[in-house]
């Protein structure tokens, strides 16, 4: 029995407009993965950064300054990071031998303390240029809360360390014995006892110092509380950004606002919400974490500035192979180099608490010129880059502004990062200050609050200057229609120029709705 005629033609028609509106549904997918036509320049989401004034913008900066200032007054009013003991090792020895061995006891540790350092300092009667190797041995073993004694396991351990001792100085450099990067026990028992120690070095050795290193109690409270403080404000951040750009799709947004949109996540990772996790659980997991999400967001914040100043002159041809990866390769090589070395060295001192990858890796130097000629290779890219964009947009409308922004804020916490580094380190910034010689400088609470403040500051800054206003979709409505394009110019648009980003062509997805229903109507 065959079908009616009746019967056969709607169900032609439905048949073809679903297959229409697949279609146009793969058209539109489509052209959200390839956010880089020609045609989408003109109707990228809109920035607060367009509608600020001279004088918003110096209020910007002003804020910036408060806010970190106000950082740094509570740091200097902070504990101090680091508690020292120190021990007279020749009142410590049998019988006052200045090759020991010396029986020290670490003062009672709790997991407030962190880490314990402990170093030893070498005082000559006769200040004299030499350059030793001095061998030392080191015994280890854990005290229980009852004061029972537990014998770790490959206890014993030989080292040989150089002996570096400056013209015109008493004291020789600091060397590190060991370092625990969490603690197991309430105390600890170490024995250390120089071997093979020459006569004529011997002779000369005045006294030997040992000093115990531990954080303080106080100011891991305090950076508990202020680790907690930062990670709600970019909580908070990282969601009012969002919801500022709800009503723009994700393939309109500008090449800052999707940065932005993946630093202000890892900016909640670099301050550590897992944090607490390293009072509660006696474990090297937490402290390599913590390690991990700051080199992750550090780089990522490299790669954003490659990528921004690349991008905002280069807008229509972003391709993977030839915008990205060569990005991609620098940065991700000097991460793949601080990662290495930061998992390196926990993963041996695990076995070996008196491990120095700097001086037991015999190609540690080379790693470290390889490391230092990626950050030279960084730098002269990003220069270029930088003038690259300076030259071709200074006359653009609304760019240059983007481009004038971004460098005079980023010029500025790099300037600041270095002064904070020099006073830190002195004219010792390049030497080798890694992992675990790195945290036994500092000095109070403002050295911590600085970097993690600026960091966090800057990127709220650049927050609030690329997130849309309230009424940005309202305006770019009214630009949609031309003639209330020049009667809705305010006079900043009148100073930085014409907002060619923001003036949308003709939408195609307008044209392609009223095509589809148009021949939908025809159709029926």
């Amino acid at each position: 029995m065959e079908r009616p005629e009746s019967f056969e033609k709607p169900l032609l028609g439905e048949m073809k407009r679903l297959c229409r509106r697949i279609q146009d549904a793969f058209s539109e997918l489509q052209e959200d993965l390839t956010p880089y036509k020609t045609e989408r320049f003109y109707r990228l989401a809109p920035m607060r950064l367009y509608t600020l004034s001279k004088r918003h913008f110096v209020l910007v900066f002003v804020v910036f300054f408060f806010c970190f200032g106000v950082s740094m007054l509570i740091g200097v009013s902070g504990p101090k990071i680091i508690s020292e003991n120190y021990y007279n090792g020749l009142s410590l020895s049998i019988n006052g031998s200045k090759s020991g061995p010396f029986d020290l006891r670490s003062p009672p540790l709790s997991n407030y303390n962190q880490q314990l350092w402990l170093t030893c300092i070498i005082q000559l009667d006769r200040s004299n240029l030499s350059w030793d190797e001095l061998g030392m041995n080191v015994e280890l073993q854990g005290v229980m809360q009852d004061a029972s004694v537990m014998h770790i396991r490959d206890n014993v351990h030989n080292k040989n360390r150089s002996l570096r001792c400056a013209a015109r100085q008493q004291a020789c450099d600091e060397i590190i014995v060991l370092h625990l990067g969490y603690l197991n026990y309430t105390q600890y028992k170490i024995n250390v006892s120089f071997r093979n120690l020459q006569e004529g070095l011997k002779d000369k050795i005045k006294n030997v110092t040992f000093v115990f290193k531990m954080y303080n109690a106080t100011f891991s409270q305090v950076e508990i509380w202020f680790r907690f403080v930062f990670v709600v404000m970019t909580f908070i951040v990282t969601c009012m950004f969002a919801h500022s750009l709800r009503k723009f799709s994700m393939r309109d947004w500008g090449i800052e606002q999707k940065w932005m949109s993946i630093l202000l996540p890892l900016l909640l990772l670099y301050n550590d919400p897992f944090f607490p996790l390293s009072f509660l659980v006696n474990s090297w997991f937490p402290g390599t974490l913590d390690a991990f999400f700051q080199a992750l967001f550090l780089c990522a914040l490299l790669l954003f500035w490659l990528c921004v100043y690349h991008g905002i002159r280069v807008q229509g041809d972003r391709r993977f192979l030839t915008f990205y990866l060569p990005k991609l390769l620098i940065v991700g090589l000097l991460w793949l180099s601080a990662v290495t070395l930061g998992i390196w060295q926990t993963v041996n001192e695990l076995q070996d608490p008196t491990y120095q990858y700097k001086v037991d890796i015999q190609n540690f130097q080379g790693m470290k010129v390889f490391f230092l000629l990626l950050v030279a290779v960084y730098v002269l890219y990003l220069v270029f880059l930088v003038l690259c964009a300076c030259s071709e947009l200074k006359n653009a409308p609304y760019t240059d502004l983007r481009l004038k922004f971004l460098t005079a804020l980023t010029l500025l916490v790099l300037v600041i990062s270095v002064v904070i580094l020099y006073l830190r380190f002195g004219s010792k910034a390049l030497q080798d200050n890694f992992v675990a010689e790195l945290s036994t400088h500092y000095q109070n609470s403002a050295e911590f609050l600085s970097f993690y403040g600026l960091l966090n500051f800057y990127l709220y800054t650049l927050a609030f200057v690329y997130s849309p206003s309230r009424n940005a979709l309202y305006d770019s409505q009214l630009k949609d229609n031309p003639a209330f394009s020049m009667l809705n110019d305010s006079d900043d648009e009148v100073i930085y120029g014409s907002d060619y980003e923001e003036m949308p062509l003709q939408n195609g997805r307008a044209i392609k709705a009223s095509a589809k229903y148009q021949d939908e109507s025809e159709s029926d």
